[in-house]
């Protein structure tokens, strides 16, 4: 096959030969743009191969071939297309009739008048197709008898043989619909649903093909000027490789073994800190064995550490995990973890300070004191605003089987806000052994958990080495279980929608593993991907706890204890400075009378005074200088 122009090739195939292989004589590129414009493919290179598998109508251009004018058309157009014929026109309907006998033509025919004709019956518009059944006697004229088909009804006219046209001959056959009109290419047609007197009908295509590595189906418009020319005929051994995300094998549920080869590792952080998630890179090729069971993952992290380390935990855990006292920082977080039916205690692990003025009932805690939560509420504050609170009951120190009913009816009521804060440990006392699910199923999360037994299916479980675990949040998310071919003996897990790896499918039949391979079921988190599982909308949902009302009176008193500041300095200025009291020191060694006259005339040399009795301190003089001291001390003030 010639090559030639892609909207010629389409305007003239057939949609029953699909599909097609094209190759590409003569590539496009458009400057400046991408692959992709509005969905569309606009660069194609010479040589490319393409296979159309589907073609569809987008639109048609009507245009007037006098003037260049345009209308776009609708593919559900309803109006009727009749082509114009090449010869000259006729004068009158005899004329018309003589010719068709001369060509021996049989009727009816179509045929159409440049001008209105009128009628009794009607007015018949210009260029509007009339099919020509018979000649025959009309009421003693010899008459043409025509039908006129409208969309709404059909109209028999006798029109007499003298009636002046011009008239046009049309094609044998009715006025054809948009879409078979589209077999005339380049004809000359008329419609009466438009002013003009012929038009040319341009359809447009949009071509729905595949490309070598290109992973989706990819778009191609009717009117790209490129050339083509057609090999399907001789593409046998032509292999279109279509790459394949691996959210998309999960979409597509199967079949499942299915050998892979790797063709992009997406960019961005690490999500595990496994060795063989971490390692993946092109060219590897990847078994995919089928869909992870269960569908479930805890995300959990360590404690008892200064840098915590995050892990995700798959449903198939088999370690044993028991439960620890759940810690607390506010009384939020207190009424957060109560469930209902289920008791809670805590204990205080610190004084707390409370201020009665403030909210009636809010007392003060010391560290030891026990108390039974009872569920929320709302007090009235000082000033008159409402206040959730927590509302408690203070237990005492005596065993619980030693508390009777009478006893409990006494208990203290202990009101505490929700933005109170304090320290508050889970008084519990339970040493059952749980698996994950169990646990998961009976006690809400987040939950503190300490692994007693570790999985013997990890024989490096890491979970084991801590002191305590707190238990997150259970995520629903699908992994794949994938084997890499260097490492057949080894199996892992991937979340496709978290590490969406580009494959593509390798023909070589995968083998089946001997038996069930063991799977890592902790997998442990960067540190930027757990701050990024936090941000999903599961965790979003969480309200935060609420902020402690604004006093209105605390710029108030800042403003009275700064002033008070300032009137007590004033005050303490215009005071009499205080006078030290005057020592006497009736006894002292006789080494200190040494030091102390000897002090006492080097003080004086320095002043170029000569040491006299005054000069010299005496410890039995009481007129000394101390009060020179209390002058500078007011001074100083």
């Amino acid at each position: 096959m010639e090559p030639v122009s892609l909207q010629d090739f389409v305007c003239a195939l057939d949609p029953a030969s699909l599909p097609r292989v094209l190759r590409i004589s003569s590539g496009v590129y458009f400057q400046g743009s991408v692959y992709e414009i509005c969905g569309n493919e606009c660069c194609l290179s010479t040589g490319d191969l393409v296979k159309v598998t589907q073609v569809r109508l987008q639109k048609v251009v009507c245009e007037n071939p006098s003037t260049g004018q345009t209308i776009e058309l609708d593919p559900n157009f309803k109006g009727l297309f009749g082509p114009l014929p090449t010869p000259g026109a006729h004068g009158t309907l005899e004329e018309l009739i003589s010719a068709i006998n001369r060509s021996s033509k049989q009727l009816p025919i179509w045929f159409m008048s440049t001008h209105r004709i009128d009628t009794k019956a009607m007015v018949v518009p210009e260029e509007q197709p009339l099919m020509l059944e018979s000649v025959e006697m009309y009421l003693g004229v010899c008459s043409a008898r025509c039908v006129l088909g409208m969309e709404t009804q059909v109209t028999v006219l006798h029109l007499p043989l003298s009636t002046k046209g011009p008239f046009w001959e049309l094609e044998t056959g009715a006025p054809r619909p948009l879409l078979q009109a589209l077999a005339l290419r380049d004809r000359q047609l008329t419609c009466p649903a438009f002013p003009w007197r012929s038009l040319i009908l341009r359809p447009q295509y949009d071509i729905l093909a595949i490309m070598h590595m290109r992973r989706t189906i990819v778009n191609i418009p009717s009117t790209l000027e490129v050339d083509v020319e057609d090999v399907t005929a001789s593409s046998e051994h032509f292999h279109f490789i279509q790459p394949l995300l691996l959210s998309e094998v999960l979409a597509r549920g199967g079949p499942f073994p299915l050998n892979t080869e790797i063709l992009e590792v997406p960019d961005g952080p690490p999500i595990f800190l496994s060795p063989w998630v971490g390692s993946l890179r092109k060219g590897q090729r990847l078994c995919i064995y089928g869909l992870a069971s269960p569908p479930w993952r805890v995300l959990a992290s360590s404690k008892g550490r200064k840098m915590p380390r995050y892990f995700l935990v798959s449903g198939a855990y088999q370690g044993k995990l028991r439960r620890r006292p759940r810690e607390f920082s506010t009384a939020y977080d207190i009424l957060s973890a109560l469930q209902p039916g289920q008791p809670l205690r805590v204990v205080a692990m610190q004084d707390c300070e409370g201020d009665e003025m403030e909210i009636p009932g809010f007392t003060s805690l010391t560290m030891g004191d026990r108390l039974e939560v009872v569920g929320s509420g709302q007090a009235l504050d000082a000033q008159g605003g409402d206040v959730d609170i927590l509302v408690c009951h203070q237990l005492s120190d005596q065993a619980e089987e030693e508390e009777c009913e009478e006893e409990a009816e006494n208990q203290e009521q202990i009101l505490l806000p929700l933005y109170f804060s304090g320290s508050f440990v889970e008084e519990m006392n339970d040493s059952r052994r749980y698996s994950l699910a169990d646990l998961t199923a009976q006690f809400p999360l987040p939950c503190e958990v300490k692994v007693v037994t570790k999985d013997t299916s990890h024989p490096a479980d890491p979970l084991s080495f801590f002191p305590g675990l707190r238990l997150e949040e259970k995520i629903m998310e699908p992994f794949l279980v994938v084997s890499l071919d260097s490492e057949p003996g080894v199996s892992f897990e991937i979340p496709p929608r978290w590490l969406d790896l580009t494959v593509v499918e390798d023909e070589k039949q995968p083998g089946q593993p001997a038996g069930s391979l063991p799977i890592a079921t902790v997998e442990e988190l960067t540190d930027v991907f757990y701050y990024h599982l936090r941000k999903l909308p599961a965790f979003e949902s969480q309200s935060p706890p609420p902020r402690p009302p604004k006093r209105q009176n605390l710029s108030g008193q800042k403003k009275q204890s700064s002033q008070g500041a300032i009137r007590y300095s004033k005050a303490l200025a215009q005071q009499p400075p205080p006078l030290l009291p005057k020592l006497k020191m009736k006894t002292l060694p006789a080494v200190i009378d040494g030091i102390s006259n000897t002090y006492s005339k080097i003080s004086a040399n320095k002043k170029g005074l000569k040491p006299t009795k005054s000069n010299i301190l005496d410890p039995d003089d009481e007129d000394h200088d101390y009060e020179e001291v209390a002058e500078h001390f007011r001074k100083t003030l």
